[in-house]
């Protein structure tokens, strides 16, 4: 017969009996895995969340949201795809297979100005007063003075400063005419649009209409000068 061992049977407690291998601290199965992971997105979260709020606070302080009006957008846009040539060919080109939003806007763009000149006299159907007393005589005056008569001369420095320096195509007078005639234009009626979108039409249209009035007498001026200036 076989001899019990020394410790006098066969049975062990159940309490010394090992359910699992014990796992040593350094072993590769111990190692966080996802929380590491977890650990890289959080930064990667708070990377994009102090982006995020650095940009918000450029935006408010820079008060794009004023800038960045919708007629605006459209031309900083257009321009976008048309400086890309694969863009410019998808949208622009008559052959193009997206020329179809390009002819509905070209037809929507015929009635903008229309448009705008029936809001801007809307604003204007009790006259230029309202406006005008909103803004003050000395704010209409320094904006008159300020467009028509200042900034054509800094287009002229502009225009021959780029001719000295080869910006321009030799022996085009028209050229260089147009681009003269364009500093001494009075106030675009596309601001008028963008300031009834902020609620200041009735004074965007009061400044407008004071404008091309005085506009009328400067731009003769002025034309005459880049007449005798050119030919």
């Amino acid at each position: 017969m076989l001899a019990p061992p020394p410790e006098g049977t066969f049975d062990n407690e159940d309490g010394n009996v090992p359910l699992k291998i014990p796992q040593k601290d350094g072993s590769p199965e111990n190692v966080p895995l996802l929380e590491q992971e977890a650990s890289s997105m959080d930064s990667n979260n708070s990377n994009k969340g102090k982006m995020k709020s650095f940009l918000l606070f450029v935006y408010e302080k820079l008060k794009l949201k004023q800038i960045l009006q919708p007629p605006i957008i459209a031309s900083i846009l257009a321009m976008v795809i048309g400086a890309v040539p694969v863009l410019k060919k998808i949208i622009f080109t008559r052959d193009a297979p997206l020329y179809f939003f390009t002819d509905s806007c070209i037809i929507l763009g015929k009635a903008m100005i229309p448009c705008i000149l029936l809001a801007l006299g809307g604003n204007l159907v009790d006259g230029p007063g309202p406006g005008s007393s909103r803004i003050g005589v000395r704010t209409l005056v320094a904006i008159i003075i300020g467009r028509l008569i200042l900034v054509p001369p800094a287009g002229l420095g502009i225009v021959t400063l780029a001719d000295k320096l080869g910006f321009l195509p030799a022996d085009d007078k028209m050229f260089r005419f147009v681009l003269l005639l364009q500093h001494s234009m009075p106030t675009s009626v596309l601001s008028g649009a963008v300031a009834n979108l902020r609620g200041y039409g009735k004074e965007a249209a009061a400044s407008l209409f004071w404008v091309h009035i005085f506009a009328v007498f400067s731009m003769a001026g002025w034309i005459i000068l880049y007449l005798n200036i050119l030919f």
